[in-house]
Formats: C-alpha cells, sequence, structure tokens
C-alpha cells in the first residue's frame, strides 16, 4: 500500500479512542504524568492510544499534529519529539549492523561500532530516556511489543526508569503482560486495552471514511469489521485497501477486496521468496502482516499453512506441518513471533 496509511493520517485523539474505560484512565494520566502498562491484544490500538495521550499531554496542536507525525516515522520521534517510539523488533529481530544504520538509532551509536549487540541496544534505551524534554518538563518513552524483551534487559530497562523518573513517563505496551518482571510491572499503572467490539470498529470506520469524503454503506462498514474480528488496525487498513481497489467502501466493494483474497497472495509470494533463497524480501513480507495487517505469529502460521496445503503434498507437506508444530511451541515458550516464523521462513529456504 503506498499511499499514506489511514492508521496515521487518522490516528485518533485521546477523545475518540473506542474504549471508553481505558479513554478515561488515560486522560486522567494527562494531568498528572505516570508510567503506564498497556495491555492487550494485537491491533487493539494500544499504540495509537499511547500517541493520542502524548499529543494532549505535550501540548500538541492540530496544526502541528501532520509534521509530528511525520518526524515521529522518520525518526522514532514523536509529537514536538518529546515522545520517542521504540519497537522491541527495532533491536531484537536485527543485527548489529542493521540496528546501527538505522537513522532512528545512529545518533546514539556515532563512533561506537565496537559495542556489543547487547550494550548498543542498552545505550539506545539509556540515551533516549536521558534526554532533555522539549516542550515541558518531560517527555514519553513508549516501548512497544515489551512482551519480546529478555529479561536481562528487562532489568537493564528497570534500571533505566528508576535513574530516570523524575523526568521521563515510560509507557510499556504488550499483549502479555505476564513476560514482564514483576519490578517493571510494580512500576506502571496498568491499562487495560480490550479489542473493540463491531459496533465500536464501525463508529471508527465511519468516522475516517466520512473525513475522506468516501461513498460508503452500513453494510460494508459492518462487514469489514466482521472482517476483522476486534483487531481495529486490521479493520481499518482493510477499509482503505477496498477504497483504493473499488473506489468505495459498500457491501460489495469490501467483499470484492477482502472477503476472497484475503492474505492468499502475500503468503505465496513470501514463501516463494524463502524458498528462494530471498530471505531478507520473505522477512519484509513477514514484517508486513505482522506490522501493517496487525497479525500476530499465529495468524501468520496458520495463513501459511492453508497456502501450504495447497501447493505441497506427501513429505514436504508433512515438514512445513511439522516445522509450524515446532514454531508454535516456541511461540508459547518464548519470545518473539517474528524470529520464531523467520525461522520457519529459513528453514524452507535450507530445504528447498
Amino acid at each position: 500500500m503506498d499511499a499514506p496509511l489511514w492508521t496515521d493520517t487518522h490516528a485518533p485523539e485521546l477523545a475518540e479512542l473506542p474504549q471508553d474505560d481505558a479513554r478515561e484512565y488515560l486522560q486522567r494520566a494527562v494531568d498528572e504524568p505516570i508510567n503506564l502498562l498497556l495491555q492487550g491484544p494485537p491491533g487493539s490500538g494500544k499504540t495509537a492510544a499511547a500517541r493520542a495521550l502524548t499529543r494532549d499531554a505535550h501540548g500538541v496542536s492540530e496544526s502541528s499534529r501532520d509534521d509530528s507525525e511525520a518526524r515521529r516515522t522518520s525518526s522514532g520521534g514523536g509529537p514536538d519529539n518529546d515522545l520517542i517510539e521504540i519497537n522491541v523488533a527495532d533491536f531484537f529481530g536485527r543485527t548489529k549492523t542493521e540496528i546501527k544504520n538505522d537513522p532512528r538509532f545512529a545518533q546514539f551509536l556515532v563512533g561506537r561500532s565496537s559495542m556489543s549487540k547487547r550494550d548498543m541496544i542498552n545505550h539506545v534505551l539509556k540515551e533516549s530516556a536521558s534526554y532533555a524534554s522539549v516542550s515541558g518538563d518531560y517527555k514519553t518513552v513508549l516501548l512497544d511489543n515489551a512482551e519480546d524483551v529478555r529479561e536481562d534487559f528487562q532489568q537493564a530497562l528497570r534500571r533505566i526508569m528508576e535513574q530516570h523518573h523524575r523526568t521521563t513517563q515510560f509507557i510499556i505496551a504488550t499483549r502479555q503482560p505476564t513476560k514482564l518482571i514483576p519490578p517493571i510491572r510494580s512500576r506502571c499503572f496498568p491499562v487495560p486495552i480490550r479489542a473493540p467490539t463491531s459496533e465500536e470498529t464501525v463508529a471508527v470506520l465511519e468516522r475516517i471514511v466520512e473525513a475522506e469524503d468516501v461513498t460508503y454503506d452500513a453494510d460494508g462498514l459492518e462487514f469489514v469489521a466482521g472482517y476483522a474480528n476486534g483487531n481495529l488496525r486490521q479493520a481499518i487498513l482493510a477499509a482503505q485497501t477496498t477504497v483504493e481497489d473499488e473506489g468505495e467502501l459498500t457491501m460489495q466493494a469490501a467483499y470484492e477486496t477482502i472477503g476472497e483474497v484475503g492474505l492468499e497472495d502475500e503468503i505465496e509470494g513470501m514463501l516463494d521468496d524463502a524458498e528462494a533463497g530471498d530471505f531478507m524480501d520473505a522477512r519484509k513480507t513477514l514484517d508486513d502482516l505482522l506490522v501493517d495487517e496487525g497479525l500476530d505469529g499465529g495468524d501468520v502460521l496458520d495463513s501459511i499453512l492453508g497456502v501450504a496445503r495447497k501447493r505441497y503434498q506427501g513429505e514436504r507437506l508433512a515438514r512445513i506441518h511439522q516445522l509450524a508444530a515446532d514454531i508454535e511451541f516456541e511461540m508459547q515458550e518464548g519470545s518473539s513471533d517474528r524470529i520464531h516464523v523467520s525461522h520457519l521462513l529459513a528453514e524452507l529456504g535450507r530445504d528447498a
């Protein structure tokens, strides 16, 4: 999808968050900044909620909002640079070279090429927390997908939180809060963010398509909401895809776009790249599925198996089922879905 994502261009204000209970907690945190633990399923809006909170807390006006979003996308900063976003996959699923060459982190790692990957990560976290606030008395560090942080790095994060608690608010977003060590959980106020209902998803979609001046009908909105099944990010992206393909968001248009095709083409392409040894391309598609489409590792694994049953048979199909079973177990016991599904793709390349 080449156009600007609606998840960014129509990011909600704090008052527009669909979950009433979470919205009330976050509105109180604007005036009383505390560390927060946002916990909820993939696509429920944890990251969008954190960004909405910081826009209110750090006084970003509507006129400067687009510029702020552009800065966040390009540099990892946020509203007036007082929001620093760090997605755990930016670190733990990447090599030292990839981390060092990322423009968001390069400023922290100049002249430090001899650092170990562990020291690089700790240094970026510490430097991010130590930066002075631009627009107020404190800044916010958002650590996304925190369930993927290894325990030794969580201990380092705990020390950073203690050292900079007077000037830095930490917002930790996760779908598995039990994977965080107790000292981190105890330093954060928990805010459950549940998956939005179908009615709440429809209301969000209606706000967006009206702002886009798109032709739509109620059945089209409800079809997309049902397709997304509580994953708000997936619903918004599916709506945008439908409008780009069909020019409207009616029931017929939505069915033509997402009712039959789903993600099969992307999964097919990812498997083709993996088997051809183009692992970087395969992993890029995987990142798109996990981030842009809002899927979790289990969703991707199920889709891989669905495609595999159509294109393989015999020993080859049995091998993929065995790999998938091992990966599913590792995802339950381990940390990063991205790392584990990447392992499956690498194995497919070796088997080809």
